[in-house]
């Protein structure tokens, strides 16, 4: 499953996301991932969150090695059940033209691997209009 978080900037998805992976973690058997721009929050995370901060990995430029990235993560646990993915509009060029089919990528991930992904758009859901949000859970 796919569960989204969407709002303007600054409408608190981010600690949301936090709160969620913090809480996920207490009862989650597997692995929790949080990928997140940059480091700034890795403090603000419980210490048995893999955090992976997309700075580090400055090549990955495109929605393709986006998701081969995620397949990378994948490959290198089997035990992953949640991975959180805030701000995703600010990764690797995925931006409001590309983003259905990223989403709609990341939902066939999530139904093969049994992996829930929740991810944050910073974009008005008007904005977002060619996005049909019936095959996703909407959290906010």
């Amino acid at each position: 499953m796919v569960k989204l978080l969407i709002g303007k900037k600054g409408a608190g998805k981010t600690k949301t996301m936090l709160d969620m992976a913090n809480e996920v973690v207490e009862d989650s058997k597997g692995s929790v991932i949080f990928i997140n721009k940059n480091q700034r929050l890795m403090c603000d995370l419980k210490h048995k969150i893999r955090v992976v901060c997309m700075e580090d990995f400055q090549h990955i430029t495109n929605s393709d090695e986006y998701i081969g990235f995620i397949y990378g993560i994948i490959s290198s646990d089997h035990d992953i059940e949640t991975v959180f993915i805030d701000s995703i509009l600010k990764h690797a060029d995925i931006h409001e033209d590309n983003i259905p089919e990223f989403l709609g990528r990341l939902q066939r991930i999530s139904q093969r691997y049994d992996i829930e992904f929740i991810v944050s758009l910073s974009a008005d859901k008007e904005q977002l209009n060619n996005i049909d949000f019936r095959e996703f859970e909407i959290l906010n």
